[in-house]
């Protein structure tokens, strides 16, 4: 059974999302394998700080042009858009677990390029904002 002290600091740890952000701080650490890892981190730090005034700051693994290989990927004929079931399978696949059902173009089954990655953009700031506002 735990004691006080442990739950204690299991839900410190949760409230905190400490947990989530060593996760992500370790999976940049590795993608990126920067010369200088505490520099790294401390801009990493300095990014999540900054993202409490604009979330579009934060830090995350996916950039513009990664979104862009994976429309490229997913649009091989380059039509500019792609059907609802590719935008579902793209977002799964960059580990967003909550889309957007209804994303612009949805209705029609041609979602473009750029909703994609803005969709895409904006949820993964949101799932990288691993800090919590005291």
């Amino acid at each position: 059974m735990a004691t006080q002290r442990e739950r204690d600091a299991r839900e410190y740890l949760k409230k905190h999302k400490i947990l989530e952000l060593m996760d992500n701080m370790t999976s940049m650490l590795l993608f990126y394998r920067p010369e200088n890892p505490q520099q790294f981190l401390i801009e990493q730090l300095e990014l999540l700080k900054m993202s409490r005034e604009s979330p579009m700051a934060a830090p995350n693994l996916f950039d513009n042009s990664n979104l862009t290989a994976v429309c490229s990927i997913m649009d091989p004929a380059n039509q500019k858009y792609i059907s609802f079931a590719q935008y579902k399978q793209a977002l799964t696949m960059l580990g967003i677990k909550v889309i957007n059902e209804k994303p612009e173009g949805g209705a029609s089954d041609k979602i473009s390029h750029e909703t994609f990655k803005t969709e895409a953009m904006q949820v993964l700031a949101r799932d990288s904002a691993t800090y919590a506002k005291s």
